[in-house]
């Protein structure tokens, strides 16, 4: 596996001690949790979800994160949420082993084609060539959904507010063009990949699946364990590029399982959540 990661450096700081975690697991039981209103759900038509928020946000250090996304968590901009819907359990976080994974033959084309790519770590801040990248990822990708309408501060909000250990990567070509930036936080077992967007308009690119390579990569560079990578559906057909980045953990009940262990315990629309509170 040709590894893509010689042209940027991100430093990390080794995990806490058991004791330090003890104290972070007190910190935990401090947060309140809420459950938003009913709102239309962003990935099944004619569906609603709800979610729990962590609160308050500006409480929520990278220490507190890195325990609430074991438990499910994800964050858009200071927002710390995970799925809470009344009659539906589909969303399912799942994250990589990165030392297990092995790359398949369409991943090594990736690599081999978007080899060229430098990368580097920017500032967590905006830049109007960041912002039109975005937008054009959004009309292209993902028209009519809401977001390819976000304005200069809702961008803002979502990707360049954050309380936690956060990265901003660029990869260019060797013309200097943007071509791909990638949101990602770094926590005490592993890396969260956040939110990736790209050129829409180079032919034939594979620069999604290049990205996720690289992260799992990196993450193993940093000597971490995982690739959080957020919520799988198994319906959602957005989803679905997360099954290729095996072996996948996923979790149920609150623990986590290899993903072709829980056959039995795949949760479909008409599953009853059974909500429980972080401990």
């Amino acid at each position: 596996m040709q590894t893509p990661t010689k042209t940027t450096e991100i430093s990390t700081e080794n995990a806490a001690d058991s004791q330090a975690n003890e104290a972070h697991q007190e910190q935990l039981i401090r947060l309140q949790f809420y459950a938003t209103a009913p709102y239309p759900c962003s990935y099944l038509d004619g569906r609603l979800a709800r979610s729990q928020v962590a609160t308050p946000a500006h409480q929520i250090t990278n220490d507190h994160y890195s325990q609430l996304i074991k438990k499910g968590f994800r964050r858009s901009g200071e927002f710390v949420y995970r799925p809470y819907c009344d009659h539906c359990q589909a969303c399912i976080a799942v994250r990589t082993e990165v030392e297990k994974f092995s790359p398949k033959r369409s991943h090594r084309r990736a690599l081999v084609q978007h080899n060229n790519l430098q990368v580097s770590v920017a500032p967590l801040s905006f830049v109007q060539e960041h912002f039109e990248l975005y937008q054009r990822y959004q009309r292209a990708r993902h028209a009519g959904g809401g977001m390819d309408q976000d304005d200069r501060d809702q961008y803002a909000q979502f990707l360049l507010q954050s309380r936690v250990d956060t990265r901003l990567i660029e990869f260019r070509d060797p013309d200097q063009v943007l071509r791909m930036l990638s949101i990602i936080d770094i926590l005490d077992d592993g890396l969260s990949s956040v939110y990736t967007f790209f050129d829409p308009d180079v032919a034939h690119a594979s620069y999604g699946t290049y990205n996720v390579l690289w992260q799992i990569a990196k993450t193993k560079e940093l000597g971490l364990p995982f690739l959080y990578l957020g919520y799988w559906i198994e319906a959602s057909r957005k989803m679905a590029y997360k099954n290729h980045f095996q072996p996948l953990q996923t979790l149920i009940d609150g623990a986590w399982m290899p993903m072709a262990d829980n056959n039995a315990n795949k949760r479909n629309c008409e599953t009853t959540q059974i909500r429980n509170d972080p401990q």
